[in-house]
């Protein structure tokens, strides 16, 4: 049986991360802890808006604060009370709503492991009932519940007791991922993950794009290979992505090319250039039209608003 969405996080769970968080997460900077592959603790100390990232395939939980995620024109909000689940990478634009000094935005992601997801799949073939997918986006959110929040509780408890991990943190993994495909998110992860299934010719056509997004996009050479028309293929693409082929190519280029200048100072020509633009004029116009401003001054505000803010 799905799990009830009525059940209510324990209080407990979440005091729980949020001091484990605090005490691992020191800056905004994601931690990303050896010893559990695939665990990435955040934490932010101010809002911030219109940041670019490419989110893999992942369950995010937010123990303290709120965020808005932009997934091509589309916008999706959740708080302490969700959880996100990506199933392939998107490229996205997000926000923290809710972080402060005294107060900082917490949150906790774990990568996908689409082999535990078949595996459990394998012991139960039939997608349990109440878990009809809502929509067809490859983002979506999911009610928060008790199991699943202590589930990354004890998780992370695992960080203070590394002799353990090896032998428990497959356990809880995989209970994770039960709980995931128990809950709200379980058949847009199992419609994925079953090769047969559209969903999963055009995740495999969206890894090959992102493996080569530099260069120029054929889109019948994709149609093709996941077996489809033109015209289907466009459809069941734009329906995950919220984005066209060609939408989507231009915002991982985009994403790219602005990580280039605020990560390695890099001359917005140059960045246009390594991203496969072939004109900056035309880089500089697709630029300004997504993110509101021309590169340069794009680049000099957000170093500004991630300036420390004096107490």
């Amino acid at each position: 049986m799905p799990e009830p969405s009525s059940t209510p996080p324990a209080p407990g769970a979440r005091a729980s991360i949020v001091r484990r968080l605090l005490e691992r997460a020191i800056d905004s900077s994601p931690h990303m802890p050896p010893e559990i592959p695939g665990l990435m603790l955040i934490r932010i100390d101010q809002p911030y808006l219109n940041t670019c990232s490419v989110y893999e395939p992942c369950v995010a939980v937010i123990a303290q604060g709120s965020k808005r995620i932009m997934l091509g024109d589309e916008t999706l909000c959740y708080g302490e009370d969700r959880y996100l689940i990506t199933s392939m990478d998107l490229p996205v634009r997000s926000a923290v709503v809710e972080a402060s000094a005294a107060r900082p935005y917490l949150g906790v992601a774990l990568r996908l492991d689409w082999r535990e997801i078949a595996s459990l799949m394998l012991e139960s073939p039939a997608a349990p009932a109440g878990t009809v997918a809502r929509d067809s986006r490859a983002m979506t959110t999911g009610a928060l519940t008790a199991p699943l929040l202590e589930a990354f509780d004890r998780l992370l408890a695992l960080l203070d007791q590394p002799e353990h991990i090896p032998a428990l943190a497959p356990l809880i993994k995989r209970e994770i991922h039960y709980r995931l495909l128990t809950g709200e998110a379980g058949a847009r992860l199992r419609q994925i993950a079953t090769v047969d299934t559209q969903s999963h010719q055009v995740a495999r056509a969206i890894a090959s794009l992102n493996a080569r997004f530099t260069e120029p996009l054929r889109v019948e050479t994709l149609a093709r290979e996941s077996g489809m028309s033109l015209s289907t293929f466009h459809h069941h693409f734009k329906t995950l992505t919220a984005m066209s082929p060609l939408q989507y190519q231009k915002q991982l280029r985009l994403t790219e090319a602005r990580r280039l200048m605020l990560s390695e100072g890099m001359e917005a020509s140059t960045a246009a250039f390594r991203v496969g633009y072939e004109s900056p004029s035309q880089f500089s116009r697709e630029y300004r039209r997504s993110f509101g401003a021309p590169p340069s001054k794009d680049v000099a505000e957000f170093r500004w608003q991630q300036e420390p803010v004096a107490a």
